[in-house]
């Protein structure tokens, strides 16, 4: 199995874009990408357009080569509603568009499904259901919460098996939070997770240091089954993420178990444009 880490915080947009790449078949995972509309009380920087313009175009490419599109929510980082086309002759599995979701969600599964209507496509309602591609297995959960409670809406994970590989994505859980969240996790015991992680950049405000701290202890808890964890979005928002998590750093290397952003699992240098949007404007103006 193939893991590539198309978009994500830390390559400067807010995304979890990913591609995986078995002997069955190409899968990409929550194929949109945003910015932050406001960050330090800026607008998104010009380099910031710049760059979610190149990984949208990115994005794209790797849908073509897709067969199976899989997409965990309606938040517009995760998913496009206005490129539709890029679905055509592709199978789609999409969260439920009724059930446990919030309103604000439903209105956008609801405009989504009304474009979809005109595609050449084959497309279902996955939460909590599991299909067989060959030797590609994918579980998906039932709908867990968005963070801390159902303020946010529900989000979907997804467990992927190919052989004697296994690949984990998280979605938007902020942690994991809660035990839901995290036993999924815990009972497939992936190689390599790719996980959103707490929102440490808004502590004390959004997010409090409690949940910071349960976030933290789960993260431990799945250093403990896996190889491999990438943390990012949500934590990589942060330009301090690493003193964030030093804890879970230093306990993840009793188990031989990588901890690291994205972009190290790509072997490319961090390029955290939201966290420097003050400091982007701050050079055009010298």
């Amino acid at each position: 199995m193939e893991i590539i880490p198309i978009a994500f915080d830390s390559m400067g947009v807010r995304s979890m874009a990913t591609f995986l790449k078995t002997k069955d078949l190409g899968i990409s995972i929550d194929p949109s990408v945003s910015l932050a509309p406001y960050r330090f009380g800026l607008p998104p920087h010009r380099v910031e357009i710049e760059k979610m313009s190149e990984k949208w175009v990115e994005i794209k490419g790797f849908v073509k080569n897709s067969e199976l599109v899989i997409i965990t929510h309606y938040h517009y980082d995760h998913y496009n509603p206005e490129e539709v086309e890029i679905f055509e002759g592709k199978k789609l599995l999409i969260k439920h568009p009724r059930e446990k979701i919030n309103k604000s969600q439903m209105n956008r599964a609801d405009y989504f499904l009304n474009k979809l209507k005109d595609l050449r496509l084959d497309f279902d309602y996955c939460d909590g259901k599991s299909y067989e591609f060959g030797n590609t297995v994918i579980e998906i959960s039932k709908p867990v919460f968005h963070g801390e409670n159902q303020k946010l809406g529900f989000v979907l994970e997804l467990f992927v098996s190919s052989g004697k590989k296994s690949f984990l994505f998280s979605s938007d859980v902020e942690g994991p939070l809660h035990e839901d969240q995290t036993n999924f996790i815990l009972e497939k015991k992936p190689e390599v997770v790719f996980i959103d992680g707490p929102m440490s950049y808004m502590l004390g405000y959004r997010f409090s240091r409690s949940l910071l701290e349960k976030a933290i202890s789960n993260l431990k808890k799945i250093t403990e089954v896996s190889k491999v964890l990438v943390i990012d979005h949500h934590l990589l928002r942060d330009l301090n993420w690493k003193i964030v998590v030093s804890d879970l750093l230093n306990y993840a290397e009793q188990f031989s178990t990588k901890v690291q952003s994205a972009a190290e699992f790509c072997g490319i240098k961090e390029n955290l444009l939201e966290a420097r949007r003050r400091e982007l404007y701050k050079k055009e103006q010298i």
